[in-house]
Formats: structure tokens, C-alpha cells, sequence
């Protein structure tokens, strides 16, 4: 994995805008029609996207989870439903349930809700049920629940994947390409009707989800973990734990994450940190300062994290008092999906400027909050990057000066 040796790269945090011939063609099979040449437009478009990513001035390019189906221009979810439709051993749940009753590993019982009644929405129910806030959750989308034995079967998807992103970086001429891919514990966020407990349903989803991680890393691309469960869990949560049972609650899914990836090579692996991409308050979020010490025992040398947002963006003073580890890398988020206004270069240099001299100027790669696709227009989200971009040049000729 690339360091800023002598500039500060730049990448992103994995989805990006669908187009609109794509948008269609994912609608279409989604209703069950045929798509001719789906195939080679997949591929088509993952090429014209990491050409794209280039000309922005992205150096470490993806393929913006083209292949994690998308049917309309805004969707929160795609990262996450992608694995359902690639999985074993489900069935829909109709009564829409997100999560089941859990314990936590240390005395102190708590319950997951229901999505949708995250302790935020609860905090602002009246902008959350008002259909003009910008805000408004509907009813909610069925999901599926686990009715028996969790086995991996989308080798020919990710197969596919891994063959549009390697043939589009051969044809731009890169090899700093990165694929996303869930966590256990993300995953395992839906009901559970067959495993005993906690700890055997995140087994099951480790030993599923390492089949994609491994075939990612012998592709010779660079996985990228997607797991805001660590961060997001806690505002589920009803009533609010206490931080070290939510900790000892996390860590079940970091030991599951880390099974997972047992024997792969940590420094071709980034995890994503987030809050959840919804548009909405989140005056309920948990801190950086409280997790981030569970989230470096992850066998990832690279952490992207939300550091953008208005929320959040002031963490950056965390790492006055946190070391960062021999090895690791931080890609921070320096444009953010949480908005449309497209962030000025020179914030953007200031939010870079600001970690450098924290952790070193060699262990920052600029990138976005969250991914872009499906949160904010396609428009704004190729001058977001392009922001980045101008932002990372202004913050490497006051870091190398």
C-alpha cells in the first residue's frame, strides 16, 4: 500500500456515483429482466470510472462498488445489501427486522432497536417523520434474517469484480486499486433464527466473508474493510450502555473481523470507520476518542474514518494524545458526503495540514468521509473529489516546503 512519500496521495472511501445507464440496468435485472451485454457494460463502466477517478487526481483508484447493485441514483445501503444476495442461508424477514435482541459480554443487558428508531431519531422525531426535513425515513425495507447454515456463494461476483478493476487499472496504467468488502459484525446485523448465540453467528459471517477477502488480496488488489457497525452500533442501542460494555460488546466483533482475516497481510488492508451515512443529526454518535483504541487492534495497517463532518470534524485534536502505531496509515475523510456544499481547496489542505502534523506527513492519504455514491449528486460528488484532489496539492507544498 502507497504512502505519502513525497505528497500527499489521495483515494476515497469506496462508493461513487452510478450511472444513469448503470442505475437502469440494475433496476432492470432487479425486476427480473434479461440485460444484454450486462457482462461487458459492468465492465465498461468500471473502466470509464477508474479513468475517471484518475483525471480527478485520485491516485489510489476503486471501483466504486459498480458491482454492488444500485437501482436508484440515491441509496444509503448497496454496500451493505450486496452481501445478502451473495450469501446462504436466508430468508426475508417480513416483519422487517434489522437487528434481534443481543447481550453484551459483560453484565448489563441491552437491546439492539429496530431501524429507524436509532436513539437520533428518537432525540428528533419530528424532523425525522416530517417528509420536507430532507430527513424523512419512511417505512422500512424488509430484510433478510438468518434461517440456516451461513455459506459464501457469490465466488463468481466477486470473480466478476475482481476481473473489471484489474483490466480497467492494466488499461490506465496503475496498480494502487482498492475493492471494498463487509465486516462480520456489519453483516450480522439482521435476525437470527439458527446460531446460538452472538459469537457463533460473527464465526459464521467471519468464515463466509473471508472467502471475498481472500480472493481480493490474491487478486493482487488492496482489501478494504466496510464496517460501521463499530462506530454506529452504539446509537442503536436502547438504553445507552455504558462505554466499557459497549467496548467489551465491539470487541466480540473485532476478534471475529480479525479471525477473518487471519494470515493476510495487514498492510494491504484498510478498514472504514463511520458513523453512518444518513443525513440526519447524529448528536448521538459515540467519540473517536472512546473506540478508537479497539479500532487499532484491527489487522489493518490503514484506517479511513469520517473527519470531514461537522460532527466529527473536530477529532482531529484526538491524536494529540493517541500515538499512532509503527506501520499504520490514516486516510481521513476531508471532504464529506454529510453535505452539498463543495468544500473550498484550502480547507480541504487545512483539514490534511492539521493530522500531518500529528502522526507525519507519510502517514496521510486524503480522502472522503464516506462513499459519495448514492449520498450526494453525481455533479457534486466528482467536484468533491476534485476539491480533494486540489486540497492534497496545497497541503503537500506546505508539508514538503
Amino acid at each position: 500500500m502507497r504512502r505519502s512519500q513525497d505528497r500527499i496521495l489521495t483515494s476515497h472511501a469506496g462508493s461513487l456515483p452510478r450511472t444513469e445507464r448503470l442505475v437502469a440496468a440494475n433496476a432492470a435485472r432487479a425486476a427480473g429482466e434479461d440485460v444484454a451485454d450486462w457482462e461487458q457494460l459492468l465492465a465498461t463502466e468500471v473502466a470509464d470510472l477508474v479513468a475517471r477517478q484518475q483525471e480527478a487526481g485520485v491516485d489510489l483508484v476503486g471501483d466504486g462498488e459498480y458491482g454492488k447493485s444500485m437501482t436508484s441514483p440515491m441509496d444509503f445501503g448497496s454496500w451493505w445489501s450486496y452481501i445478502f444476495q451473495r450469501t446462504q442461508g436466508l430468508s426475508l424477514d417480513e416483519g422487517g427486522a434489522w437487528v434481534t435482541d443481543r447481550h453484551l459480554s459483560t453484565p448489563g443487558d441491552v437491546r439492539l432497536t429496530g431501524f429507524g428508531l436509532r436513539r437520533d431519531q428518537q432525540a428528533f422525531r419530528e424532523a425525522y417523520t416530517d417528509p420536507t426535513s430532507g430527513i424523512f425515513v419512511g417505512a422500512p425495507p424488509v430484510f433478510p434474517k438468518v434461517t440456516g447454515p451461513l455459506r459464501y456463494t457469490g465466488q463468481e461476483a466477486i470473480a466478476a469484480d475482481i476481473a473489471n478493476l484489474r483490466a480497467a487499472t492494466v488499461d490506465a496504467g496503475t496498480a494502487d486499486a482498492f475493492m471494498t468488502s463487509l465486516a462480520p459484525g456489519s453483516a450480522s446485523r439482521i435476525a437470527n433464527e439458527h446460531y446460538a448465540d452472538d459469537s457463533s453467528l460473527l464465526e459464521a459471517w467471519a468464515d463466509v466473508l473471508r472467502e471475498e477477502y481472500v480472493a481480493i488480496i490474491d487478486a493482487g488488489l488492496i482489501l478494504q474493510i466496510d464496517d460501521p457497525s463499530i462506530a454506529e452500533n452504539f446509537d442503536q442501542i436502547e438504553p445507552e450502555p455504558a462505554i466499557e460494555d459497549y467496548l467489551a460488546f465491539s470487541r466480540l466483533r473485532v476478534e471475529a473481523l480479525n479471525h477473518a482475516l487471519r494470515g493476510l497481510p495487514s498492510d494491504r488492508i484498510r478498514y472504514h470507520l463511520c458513523w453512518g451515512s444518513w443525513h440526519g443529526p447524529h448528536t448521538t454518535d459515540l467519540g473517536l476518542r472512546d473506540i478508537i483504541g479497539t479500532v487499532l487492534q484491527i489487522n489493518a495497517d490503514a484506517i479511513t474514518f469520517e473527519a470531514a463532518n461537522v460532527r466529527h470534524e473536530h477529532e482531529y485534536r484526538v491524536w494529540d494524545d493517541v500515538e499512532l502505531p509503527e506501520g499504520k496509515v490514516l486516510l481521513p475523510g476531508v471532504v464529506s458526503h454529510a453535505t452539498n456544499v463543495v468544500e473550498h481547496p484550502e480547507l480541504v489542505a487545512e483539514r490534511i495540514v492539521r493530522l500531518a502534523t500529528r502522526v507525519g506527513r507519510e502517514n496521510v492519504v486524503a480522502s472522503t468521509d464516506c462513499g459519495l455514491g448514492g449520498r450526494v449528486h453525481s455533479q457534486i460528488a466528482w467536484a468533491k473529489l476534485r476539491s480533494l484532489s486540489d486540497g492534497a496539492a496545497l497541503a503537500s507544498a506546505e508539508l514538503w516546503r
